[in-house]
């Protein structure tokens, strides 16, 4: 599948089309500036603007088109975007800012928005340096090596250039226009569009209505029967796609001067068949009768009747039999005078709170009579920026993950209740590796929600296939692709954010929920601890969502060990649900940190698999009373006789390497005789490992702009 249409699509010149994002590496530069010299610089240019922002410059000298757009640097998303579907990324860069500093010429934004375009697949690059002609002669050498080396870091192989003239335009678009070419794999695959012309025509009822966006298809071939994904409005259905006039289109008339054709038809290309077009029912219904149902037999039911004779249950005062009926065997009610005790204690406790209050109402008449000058104008500034209420909260946290470093996985048997009863969904396994698991037991009533495939590579394969054999418009057409069913509302607040319309054509699956992997790595930008279950924000190839996800270890196997924190430096699986979407594709992890995003970790799609085993692990550990060649009396890993009895099958094994069993329980406190493979020594610790399945939580929420505007996060 050739990527842009054969000669004589836009008329008498064959001219291939650069779409160029102007990115500024630092938020004090003035993209217009760098602009003016692009459309200035050949007197034979033909420079036309689109409604939405969009440049376009044609050199008939080099028989090519440029299109320009320079997205809002106030908000990161709509960076990330644009560059999601440009061909080439000019990046700008002030030589006046490097005069006394290298270092400032690429501030931390642009160190963001650097770190987050590499990880999501950067475009062809060219870095230009603006405002060189302001640096005194004598320094512009030594300025212009400094930040060469500057740029190494980032891009090794790029050699900056200068755009401070008319002739530096000149060679800057020669650049864009003779330089290779880099494929982003997951882009490429899939058609995509810049819209240029936007139009919105509401319906009859007012509440929504279709969107016209028109642009240039690139990527693949664009099907009016397949869904598209918009950034920030979510997945929708096409009507129908048209082919417009190019109005950028040069031709060259009887006097050998150019000049551009206006846009005069429209040719309907193809309209939506609704018994082909994909549906956007993106969760399984399931059925509550499609479990087996079967009589119980004569004697189960006299079996039930007898344990309901002889099981006692504690009941309200006023409860019925058929309301205590349905009281769980694990609930415990309180009778009304525990509940009379509990109000007592509470009114103490309310009283306790009164005088306390009371005190500290006297220590805050002392501390008014400190005067204003004891205190430093700056501590109180510094104290009113800071939130304390994060800073406990990051101290728990790092405690925590501490404390799970030095001793992974241990966990106390509680005392005041039975271990077996505490540990109930946990069983011993006698190798973690090779022990079998099925993936089907005990699944939560989530999974009957999602989708699956019996073989994911295969279903990949044969989808990919499938897309370079279907018809439609191709890329290169200038189109008007009809959206069906836009909500007003959500129009009308994406109109007022600053985010690129961009269209992402969607393969079959992609918009079914299933239980997405990714392979995340964290990054320097954040060095605190991520708890598994946190809320983060995912970028996953073209969808963003927010969603809670659990981290396990990255290893070969079937089973995969559970993490209770992703550690800084560290690389780690991320499992959520999630829309299906077929690898290759980048992921982005952010993390709201005082209402600005911060990247905390960077990876790729691991796979959408179900069936993928996190197994949590708690350590139970004892310590040796006495010991007696191979066998040894273990006492403070159970506090009873009836929890010795009931893991006695399970394997215990020593942090020095030895592996043993329990023989028999001693007492009725919990000592018990265990036999191993080798007399241990007294600073020795018995461990007895327990696993059990762990699932992520069904907290998907797709990123559109409320939750944009409602979340802070077009500051970022």
């Amino acid at each position: 599948m050739k990527f842009w249409p054969k000669k004589g699509c836009w008329g008498a010149w064959s001219m291939l089309l650069f779409l160029v994002c102007v990115v500024p590496l630092s938020k004090n530069i003035d993209c217009n500036t760098a602009m003016n010299i692009l459309m200035q610089c050949d007197e034979e240019a033909v420079v036309n603007k689109s409604s939405a922002g969009v440049t376009h410059i044609c050199i008939p000298r080099f028989k090519q088109r440029y299109a320009f757009i320079a997205p809002h640097t106030e908000n990161q998303f709509a960076v990330l975007d644009t560059l999601k579907v440009s061909d080439t990324v000019l990046f700008l860069i002030s030589a006046a800012m490097g005069v006394e500093d290298t270092a400032c010429v690429i501030d931390d934004w642009g160190n963001g928005i650097l770190t987050s375009s590499f990880s999501q697949g950067l475009p062809t690059p060219v870095v230009a340096i603006c405002d060189l002609e302001s640096v005194a002669p004598k320094k512009r050498h030594d300025v212009k090596q400094s930040i060469q080396k500057l740029v190494n870091k980032w891009l090794p192989e790029e050699k900056i250039m200068v755009l401070d003239k008319n002739v530096d335009g000149v060679n800057i678009l020669r650049k864009m226009g003779n330089q290779k070419r880099k494929s982003v794999l997951y882009r490429d695959r899939r058609p995509h569009l810049l819209g240029e012309e936007i139009e919105y025509v509401p319906d009859d009822k007012g509440t929504s209505g279709s969107l016209k966006v028109t642009g240039y298809l690139r990527g693949t071939v664009l099907s009016v029967n397949q869904l598209i994904h918009i950034p920030g409005l979510g997945d929708f259905q096409m009507l129908q796609i048209d082919a417009p006039d190019d109005p950028n289109r040069i031709n060259k008339n009887a006097a050998g001067t150019t000049d551009v054709t206006a846009t005069t038809t429209i040719r309907i290309l193809e309209k939506c068949d609704p018994t082909k077009q994909e549906s956007l029912v993106s969760e399984n219904i399931p059925d509550p009768m499609d479990a087996d149902q079967t009589w119980p037999t004569e004697e189960e039911i006299e079996m039930a009747q007898q344990e309901r004779k002889v099981k006692k249950v504690n009941v309200p005062k006023g409860w019925s039999d058929y309301q205590a009926a349905w009281i769980p065997d694990d609930a415990e009610f309180q009778s009304d005078d525990s509940a009379s005790d509990r109000e007592d204690s509470n009114d103490e406790y309310f009283e306790a709170m009164s005088e306390d209050k009371s005190e500290n109402s006297e220590m805050e008449n002392d501390f008014e009579s400190v005067t204003e000058s004891e205190i430093a104008p700056n501590d109180e500034k510094y104290d009113k920026e800071m939130d304390v209420f994060a800073e406990k909260e990051a101290l728990e946290k790092l405690k925590a993950a501490k404390t799970d470093q030095q001793f992974p996985d241990e966990v106390d048997t509680p005392m005041d209740q039975l271990a077996r009863i505490r540990f109930q969904k946990y069983r011993g396994l006698e190798s973690f590796r090779t022990s079998p698991w099925d993936p089907k037991e005990n699944l939560p009533s989530d999974y009957t929600r999602i989708y699956r495939f019996q073989n994911f590579d295969r279903t990949r394969k044969r989808v990919l296939k499938e897309e370079e054999d279907k018809d439609g418009a191709l890329p290169g057409w200038y189109i008007t692709v009809h959206i069906k069913d836009v909500s007003q509302l959500l129009w009308s607040t994406f109109q007022e954010t600053k985010f690129p319309l961009v269209i992402i054509g969607m393969f079959p699956h992609e918009h079914k929920m299933s239980v997405q992997n990714t392979v995340l790595k964290r990054t320097q930008n954040y060095n605190l601890p991520i708890k598994s279950k946190e809320r983060l924000i995912f970028q996953c190839g073209y969808r963003r969502f927010i969603t809670n996800p659990i981290f396990s270890n990255h290893t070969n196997g079937q089973k995969f060990k559970f993490e209770r924190f992703f550690h800084p430096n560290s690389t780690a699986v991320a499992t959520f649900y999630a829309p299906i979407l077929f690898p290759p594709a980048p992921v982005l992890c952010f993390k709201e940190v005082k209402d600005n995003l911060v990247l905390v970790a960077t990876g790729s799609l691991l796979s959408c698999n179900p069936d993928r085993l996190v197994i949590k692990r708690i350590v139970l550990s004892g310590h040796p009373l006495k010991i007696h060649k191979k066998s040894a009396v273990i006492r403070f890993m159970f506090f009873n006789r009836e929890d010795i009895l009931h893991f006695k099958p399970c394997k215990l094994r020593t942090k020095m390497g030895r592996t043993g069993h329990i023989k028999e329980p001693l007492g009725t406190h919990g000592h018990m005789k265990c036999v191993f493979d080798g007399q241990l020594k007294s600073q020795d610790t018995v461990l007895l490992h327990l696993y059990k399945r762990v699932f992520p939580k069904w907290t998907y929420e797709d990123l559109i702009v409320s939750c944009v505007n409602n979340e802070s996060m077009e500051t970022a």
